[in-house]
């Protein structure tokens, strides 16, 4: 048994030391080859939670789009969002691959946690340390070097990535920890190809404010809802860096000429309405001169396009305005004062056969609108009209038949600094992003001279001006883009397989239709024109009221509206109660009841001019309920002084007593009623109780008279020879001693006192 044992220890240890041998060796081959990894020690690019637990963020790439001999600078931040204490940390840069086409940008933006095989490896010898960072401490970094250091390859855009990697007291090895991408356009030169025809419409809009609204002045000094105009034309307000920063842009003005007539009515005497009903002056008349004089400076040598006035809703037209008559003659209204505004204010003759529907979003019947008045190039978006060949970028102009153009806008170019762009990572990311973008279009096709329009949106924040400024410095040596205005963009030729289909009423998109002015709003727009067409026509100096209620009107219709259906509203209510104000103004004064006491009398009516200016095309018409009781005479024509107050007479005659209600109501020479009517009452008493005194009264002396005269003869004749005397009726009677046969009539002239209550008429 001793000899088993040992036999059996002798084979076991040797046996033994042959697998050790063999497992070391395999391992070792095997750590060579990169197929094991010890777990002891994890490496530091290994994708993990942790590269989540730092935020890293990018404020600035300086050059933003570096040249081979450049010092590139990358700056930023990191904040540790753990809740342990970062150590022993740095800041490394790290160049990812190429991107070879647009929608690489897009799935770029999704990713967060970091990769080792798509983010790359750290660039050797430019890093900066860290010191501990505690959790919701901030750091800031700055790291340069030297373009060639990152070794790119060919032409094209990358991903340049900003990691922190460090340990924590849970994870004592060293590891990603944080990670933020952005994009390296990288075009040393000039590119071999064709260059890129860039238009970039440059917008000045904003909100809708003046109403028609004025003070009782014959300055007619307009009224402000608030004063808040003045803070974006101060200095660093957003319409002052609009002008400040597009003055260096080879840009496309797009200018709502509203935005004009409202900063020049400020350069004068304007007033704000104050919290107890009261207005008080305005404090931005000399910010709206300084703003429109830096305008007429900027625009010097560019092209302007002055979009109708107002910036009327296209799609809201089409889609709930149309229906409604009249509606579509504001459009041609708001196109001619677009042109006379510009020309006036800014001493241009702009371009005006452009309009822009909202988000450029458009369907057949918007399309059909935003050509009716003349405008025959519309500025649409890619996302509307969807190419079939997938990321290629077609030419933005489209002919769309019966003589109109479609200017295609790159939908992913012209939203690029939509965001919040107040934070700086976020502005720098979308700076390189929008140049990112430029490039792989010009690379989609080298060869092929194309032309891309960017429309932003309507109303950039000053951030936002200021990102697309930084991008668009980026282009001004002209390595992959060459500057078009907007006029010749539209006359590029057009690329014979771009989608030239009108998207269906179908297409337009939900969210935006949700936003639109409805029907009811555009019927109340039309009663306010025709109350505008009523009143009108009996002014003397019609452009005092005309002109500010026609350019209100327009303003309701405005796509400033989007969103704010109840600003809207708002805005309509005392656009429509200010006009009736003024309408009001001329009106029937109140009649008290008459009484007429007589067959024939003068009935006065007063009208009122409460407006400044004279009025006339009126005619007064006083109607009787009962023409056989009260005759009234015709209608007479009223023609008041501003200010003034005219009494007009009819004449009236009575053909029986009693009550009769008279009706007075101004028309226009066209028939067409003013105002309210106004009713009183007259009473008619032609046969008064004094008169039938009088009657009576005389009928009583003739019987009396006669009876006198019959009793005379009488006696007469009974003794006439008797007597001896003079013949019967012939001698002086002591009853009448003027020796008449018949008494003396009674002159007493009727009164004129009334009856009854109420007012007593001129006869």
């Amino acid at each position: 048994m001793a000899e088993a044992a040992e036999f059996q220890g002798t084979v076991s240890a040797a046996a033994c030391r042959w697998f050790r041998h063999t497992a070391l060796v395999l391992t070792g081959l095997l750590l060579v080859m990169g197929l094991v990894q010890l777990p002891a020690a994890p490496a530091a690019h290994a994708e993990s939670a942790g590269s989540r637990t730092v935020g890293v963020s990018v404020d600035s790439v300086t050059p933003v789009a570096p040249t081979q001999n450049d010092t590139i600078t990358v700056s930023g931040t990191v904040t540790n969002n753990g809740g342990s204490t970062v150590t022993d940390a740095h800041v490394g840069l790290r160049v990812g691959p190429q991107l070879t086409s647009r929608s690489d940008i897009d799935d770029l933006a999704v990713r967060s946690a970091f990769s080792p095989g798509t983010d790359g490896s750290e660039v050797g010898g430019h890093t900066q340390k860290i010191d501990k960072l505690p959790p919701g401490v901030s750091r800031d970094f700055s790291i340069s070097l030297p373009a060639k250091d990152l070794d790119l390859g060919k032409d094209g855009v990358y991903q340049l990535g900003v990691s922190l990697s460090g340990q924590s007291s849970e994870q004592s090895y060293e590891r990603v920890m944080g990670i933020q991408r952005t994009l390296l356009p990288w075009q040393p030169s000039a590119v071999e190809g064709k260059k890129t025809q860039l238009t970039v419409l440059w917008p000045l809009m904003s909100t809708t404010r003046l109403t028609a609204r004025t003070e009782s002045d014959q300055q007619q000094t307009p009224i402000f809802p608030h004063d808040d105009l003045a803070a974006e034309l101060a200095p660093g307000g957003r319409l002052q860096q609009l002008v400040a920063l597009g003055k260096n842009l080879p840009i496309t003005w797009v200018i709502d000429p509203d935005l004009l007539a409202t900063v020049e009515a400020m350069t004068k005497s304007y007033r704000i309405d104050g919290p107890d009903g009261k207005t008080v002056p305005g404090k931005g008349q000399a910010v709206a001169k300084q703003w429109l004089s830096q305008l007429q400076t900027a625009i010097a040598g560019d092209q302007v396009v002055a979009l109708p006035f107002g910036d009327p809703d296209l799609a809201s037209l089409a889609h709930h305005g149309k229906d409604v008559s009249g509606t579509l003659s504001h459009l041609q209204s708001a196109t001619e004062l677009a042109a006379t505004t510009v020309d006036t204010i800014l001493g241009v003759k702009p371009r005006t056969d452009f309009t822009w529907p909202y988000e450029g979003a458009v369907d057949s019947s918007i399309i059909d609108v935003a050509t009716s008045a003349g405008a025959h190039n519309v500025i649409a978006r890619s996302d509307s009209f969807r190419e079939s060949r997938g990321s290629y970028t077609p030419t933005a102009a489209r002919q769309i038949g019966g003589g109109n153009t479609a200017i295609v806008a790159d939908d992913r170019l012209s939203t690029a600094f939509q965001g919040d762009m107040v934070r700086a990572d976020d502005s720098s990311l979308a700076v390189q992003r929008f140049l990112a973008q430029s490039l792989l279009v010009n690379k989609q096709a080298p060869d092929d001279e194309r032309s891309i329009v960017v429309a932003p949106q309507r109303m950039p924040t000053a951030s936002q001006a200021q990102a697309m400024a930084a991008a668009l410095g980026g282009l001004t040596d002209g390595r992959w883009t060459q500057p078009v205005d907007l006029g010749d963009a539209a006359k590029a030729k057009p690329d014979p397989a771009a989608n030239q289909q009108v998207p269906g009423t179908g297409a337009y998109p939900e969210s935006l239709r949700k936003q639109e002015l409805g029907t009811e709003a555009f019927e109340e727009i039309q009663k306010t024109q025709e109350t505008l067409d009523a009143f009108k026509v009996i002014l003397t100096s019609q452009d005092r009221v005309v002109t500010p209620f026609g350019s209100a009107i327009m303003r309701e219709m405005s796509n400033s509206w989007r969103g704010d259906a109840r600003g809207a509203a708002e805005f309509r209510t005392a656009v429509r109660s200010y006009l009736d104000q003024l309408k009001g103004q001329v009106q029937l004064i109140p009649k008290s009841d008459a009484t007429l006491s007589g067959r024939s009398a003068t009935i006065p009516v007063t009208v009122r001019n409460g407006l400044l200016q004279p009025i006339s095309g009126l005619r007064l018409v006083l109607e009787s309920s009962r023409p056989n009781r009260l005759k009234v005479g015709e209608a007479q024509q009223v023609r008041i002084d501003g200010g003034h107050n005219q009494s007009v007479k009819f004449e009236t005659t009575a053909n029986a007593n009693g009550p009769v209600q008279v009706t007075a109501r101004l028309y226009t020479d066209d028939g067409q009623p003013y105002g309210d009517p106004m009713t009183f009452t007259v009473h008619v008493t032609s046969i008064t109780p004094m008169v039938l005194i009088v009657i009576v009264g005389g009928v009583l002396l003739l019987i009396l008279a006669g009876l006198r005269i019959y009793i005379q003869r009488k006696r007469s004749a009974a003794g006439g020879t008797d007597t001896g005397g003079a013949p019967a009726g012939t001698g002086p009677d002591d009853d009448n001693p003027g020796g008449s046969d018949s008494p003396a009539p009674d002159t007493g002239s009727e009164s004129t006192d009334p009856s009854g209550s109420g007012e007593k008429v001129d006869r």
